[in-house]
């Protein structure tokens, strides 16, 4: 692929920020990681003082303070069950249809679901495949009037919503009998509305602003889902969404577990959702250089780790979760699915697309998110990775892990982006109920299209087979665009 310096509007801000030794390594990634730099750790610097790290390695570098951590006790894991947040529903829309058990039990098959996109005519694109949503039907669960009017990103976003809390025992006939200020939702996306955004531009252009819909506004703004689900339903409680583009739905969870530990909600309706496949999108990724163009085989094109990959592929979809308070879900007698230990966000605060070349954004995100949830890394037996199939994406999201986890024998790290795609905004909604299942199956689906693994990385991927694996604490990651970094961790759940 092509330097983002020469060929991308980002160029700019990109070429002033890396070295000319750099900028030949410096393809854009999507999640800006990109290949690690061969730098020693702030320990081991001489040049500077020990407890300075620098924030770039180009030679107009930014050097920022960075405290040591201090030695602390062995963790403790919460035992309050007022702030025990427990899993107690889950719902997606997916590239695989909308049943949870046919979701992972096609990603324990290895079956990828990426495609040529039919959608619209993309033929003159120079990408054309993409994990594109097929026959899905809202049908039970929003009415046709504003089915045909809602931008696809609602639509996922009320169906997935909805099935979690069916899944939970919180239909409609349940939550009316309960005080529904206690309950919020909050799901996030990175992209919006855009087809309802591209459709009314369009009109303005083509036809003047009196031919822009009344719903050209309320359908593109990016807390309409987290909106349209609380309206449907009646849950006054607190209700926004996060927008930190593909880390999005981590740090939703992360947010709606704070609300139900500090006693504001005793239930949550968390997750993200995406419908970016529409030629705005495709077409804006590809301006970005970040796409795998592997249109001649595109069940093949998402391959993370693999010498071979060239670059993610897009999915969409919606995954959510229904977050509850362990003395909610014992009161009311709810199955409880697995436990929500905690998590953690952070910020490479180094550049919008490149991650911070010592890679403590990653590494600290994850041990946080460690002490977040009273965990300590020996503990952790399973990482379902962020992995989006990029060159240098793959391999920074590795080195960190290594950071933390010094002994990796026992680790599973997979990658479901290697069958679904990228879902951005809706990513890790979908990743931390592939997270839960392994939990609760006992099973680790395969990273499929590991034909040449990098040879440094040594730790277990699932090449192309699922695993058998019983799972102690899992964690799931997510980065997006801007140096968003997030975290959560998750364990079966233990009375």
């Amino acid at each position: 692929m092509a330097s983002i310096a020469g060929t991308c509007p980002l160029g700019a801000l990109h070429r002033n920020s890396v070295s000319e030794n750099n900028r030949k390594n410096s393809v854009v990634h999507y999640e800006g990681l990109r290949l690690p730099q061969r730098t020693q750790m702030p320990f081991s610097l001489t040049t500077v003082p020990s407890h300075y790290i620098s924030a770039s390695s180009s030679s107009r570098c930014r050097i920022i303070k960075a405290m040591a951590s201090s030695t602390v006790a062995a963790p403790k894991r919460e035992k309050d069950p007022k702030k025990r947040v427990v899993i107690t529903g889950m719902g997606l829309v997916s590239v695989f249809g909308s049943d949870i058990d046919t979701f992972y039990n096609k990603l324990l098959e290895g079956e990828s679901g990426i495609s040529l996109i039919d959608r619209f005519d993309a033929s003159s694109f120079s990408v054309r495949f993409g994990g594109q949503i097929r026959d899905f039907s809202s049908e039970g669960y929003i009415d046709g009037k504003n089915d045909r009017r809602l931008d696809d990103c609602w639509r996922y976003c009320i169906v997935a919503g909805k099935r979690a809390l069916d899944d939970a025992n919180l239909g409609q006939q349940v939550l009316d009998t309960m005080d529904k200020t206690r309950i919020g939702v909050l799901v996030g996306t990175g992209m919006g509305g855009l087809t309802a955004f591209s459709s009314g531009v369009e009109a303005l252009i083509q036809k003047g602003y009196k031919k822009i819909t009344p719903f050209f506004i309320p359908y593109s703004i990016t807390n309409m889902g987290s909106a349209l689900l609380a309206i449907d339903t009646g849950l006054m409680g607190p209700n926004y969404s996060i927008s930190t583009a593909c880390a999005t739905a981590n740090y939703c969870f992360y947010a709606a577990a704070n609300h139900i530990r500090r006693g504001e909600a005793d239930i949550m309706v968390v997750g993200g959702t995406e419908a970016a496949i529409m030629p705005t999108g495709v077409g804006g990724f590809i301006a970005c250089r970040a796409l795998s163009q592997r249109n001649e085989d595109p069940k093949k094109a998402s391959r993370p780790w693999d010498k071979d990959r060239d670059g993610f592929v897009m999915g969409e979809g919606s995954g959510v979760l229904i977050m509850e308070s362990l003395e909610s879900a014992t009161k009311r007698g709810a199955t409880i699915i697995a436990e929500y230990l905690g998590g953690a966000i952070t910020c490479d605060a180094h550049h919008m697309t490149d991650p911070r070349s010592d890679g403590l954004g990653v590494s600290s995100c994850i041990t946080k998110s460690l002490e977040d949830a009273g965990v300590s890394p020996e503990e952790v037996n399973y990482v379902n990775a962020h992995a989006t199939s990029t060159l240098a994406g793959d391999l920074a999201e590795v080195n960190a892990i290594k950071k933390v986890f010094k002994d990796t024998s026992e680790l599973k790290m997979n990658a479901t982006k290697s069958m679904i795609g990228h879902g951005l905004g809706a990513a890790g909604g979908l990743e931390a109920i592939a997270t839960i299942k392994a939990i609760t199956t006992g099973w680790v689906h395969p990273s499929i299209n590991q034909d040449n693994l990098e040879p440094s990385v040594t730790i277990d991927t699932v090449p192309n087979v699922k695993k058998q694996h019983e799972v102690n604490v899992g964690i799931s990651n997510s980065f997006g665009f801007g140096g968003h970094n997030s975290v959560v961790v998750f364990a079966p759940f233990r009375p």
